[in-house]
């Protein structure tokens, strides 16, 4: 019993299988199996890992253009860290649809306009992911991540916040950003004795501060804007197309998550300062106080009605707004910080750099605005005058054709999509639109490769391309923002053209696109700026 009590035999152990009950090739394998080491075992597991991992990938791949094989499990993991527009470029040129796999992640890519409308208008069989890790940079719960009728409802209470009436109360905030680091682009070049300093940090900084006094207003400190300022570079390095599936330490995913909970920790701070203050009947200075006073006006009404109260004098809010924590007003003003940051700081520097290559146009913008402004370069403008100025916009339109900041879009297929009469895209893949080749359609812009604002100016590119111009998107997750946007910028680089002359100091490397979530000059678009004498 004491033997039985600490050992234990298989009754298989040594089983022999009678003479001739098996065929000798059976017997062999079985005998092999039997006496295989570990590391035997642990190379035939990889073999058929491996194995696995190509069978899914050509499956995946069906008949669309793509790699021959793929690199077992991590594809072409390490040049998606270091992306090079080029090879979008190859990818986009190879054909209609292309494909890569990187980890688990199964990607196809729709390079023609009329595909990438497909996508855009497809929230059937799509829905937004932004890039593979954003959900845990900006949050599962973030509303650019909600589908269906859930994301039309939330959007809804959102368009009132981008009216023409809330665009003009935003101007003086934002005039108020530009004079400050106008100033400050001076100084820079004073600082360094006159020579070149790349310039693509500052711009930066510039509309990111431009973007938190206009969502957040005067709530945030200047010591936190900056900080945001610095740290969000840190969100915008965490968020490569494909990243690797969970958040390492100390890796760049991590330093991402980090800074944007950082962000919305500040911006619920202002939350609840703009609740104070717009609860006491202040006027509306930021973005954040239009959405919360629609917020106040929706539960005031709604407590009348409940009490039987009279409503004469209320204006009844459409439509009508739940309170939001401040924690969930942050993370949707997080969203526009992250919608916005990078791709204007894409297109300010771009257009800097354009239009210091081509003075007659630069001559041709300083005319208009110095028009507009009856001669005082100082004096701050209306919405109505931003709108009025028909050549700026034309600029400002064609720069983002010609260099269109956001030039991918990615989405993740809820279930298989027929994208083609030939091909379908599996579920839980990534498919991910371009804008690029739209918008470099020859037939629709001639010399498309030209940066000509005469295009929209005096030419038919409005119409003839509006099928084509998707460097807001289209569908249902169209940018809520666009007329924002592209007013700020015709804001800004009227400023910029009335109060400066500034130089681009041309390299080797300042035509060639560099790739960092948006596009950029490779050598960061040196310039020097000077005070411009009337």
């Amino acid at each position: 019993m004491a033997a039985n009590a600490t050992s234990f035999t298989s009754p298989l152990a040594d089983i022999k299988f009678g003479a001739g009950s098996l065929p000798p090739q059976v017997d062999y394998v079985v005998d092999t199996i039997a006496n295989a080491s570990v590391m035997t075992w642990l190379f035939t597991l990889l073999a058929l890992a491996v194995a696995y991992d190509q069978i899914s990938y050509f499956m995946q791949k069906g008949s669309i253009v793509g790699p021959s094989y793929k690199l077992p499990f991590m594809g072409p993991f390490l040049q998606s860290l270091n992306p090079k527009f080029e090879e979008y470029m190859q990818k986009w040129e190879s054909g209609p649809l292309s494909c890569v796999s990187i980890f688990h992640k199964f990607v196809v890519i729709a390079s023609t306009r009329d595909l990438a409308r497909k996508v855009f208008n497809s929230p059937a069989y799509v829905k937004p992911c932004v890039v593979d890790i954003a959900t845990k940079i900006l949050g599962p719960d973030n509303w650019v991540f909600l589908d269906g009728k859930a994301h039309v409802d939330y959007r809804k209470g959102l368009n009132g916040l981008f009216t023409r009436r809330a665009l003009e109360c935003y101007l003086p905030t934002q005039e108020k950003v530009y004079k400050q680091y106008f100033a400050r682009f001076l100084q820079i070049t004073k600082d360094n004795g006159g020579k070149p300093v790349p310039f693509m940090h500052e711009f930066r900084e510039l509309m990111c501060t431009v973007s938190l006094r206009t969502f957040a207003g005067f709530y945030i400190t200047d010591a936190a804007c900056k900080k945001i300022s610095d740290d969000y570079y840190l969100v915008t390095a965490a968020l490569d197309l494909v990243n690797f599936p969970i958040i390492i330490p100390y890796t760049r995913t991590w330093y991402g998550q980090r800074a944007a909970r950082m962000v919305m920790d500040e911006l619920a701070k202002c939350a609840a300062k703009s609740k104070v203050r717009m609860a006491a009947g202040g006027d509306i200075t930021c973005i954040m106080d239009a959405w919360i006073k629609d917020m106040i006006d929706s539960k005031r009404w709604r407590e009348a009605t409940e009490k039987g109260l009279s409503t004469e004098g209320m204006v009844k809010p459409s439509p009508m707004l739940r309170e939001f924590t401040d924690m969930e007003i942050s993370k949707t003003l997080f969203s526009f910080l992250f919608a916005s940051q990078d791709a204007t700081s894409s297109a300010v520097t771009n257009l800097f750099q354009v239009l210091a290559n081509r003075p007659e146009v630069l001559d041709r913008v300083r005319d208009e605005n110095y028009r507009t402004r009856k001669g005082d370069i100082y004096a701050p403008v209306t919405l109505d005058q931003l709108e009025s100025m028909t050549y700026t916009r034309a600029v400002v339109r064609e720069l983002l054709r010609w260099r269109p900041p956001v030039i991918m879009v990615p989405y993740k297929a809820k279930k298989s999509f027929p994208v083609t009469d030939t091909y379908t895209v599996p579920k839980g893949a990534m498919i991910i639109p371009t804008t690029f080749m739209a918008l470099r359609d020859p037939e629709v812009y001639p010399n498309p490769d030209e940066f000509d604002p005469e295009r929209y100016y005096s030419g038919d590119a409005e119409e003839k391309g509006a099928k084509n111009y998707l460097v807001f998107g289209t569908g249902p997750h169209y940018c809520l923002g666009q007329h924002y946007a592209q007013m700020n910028l015709v804001l800004m680089i009227g400023k910029a053209a009335l109060q400066f002359d500034w130089k681009h100091h041309a390299t080797p490397e300042s035509d060639i696109i560099k790739v960092f979530a948006t596009i950029f000059p490779k050598d960061d678009c040196p310039l020097t700026f000077e005070e411009r004498k009337w």
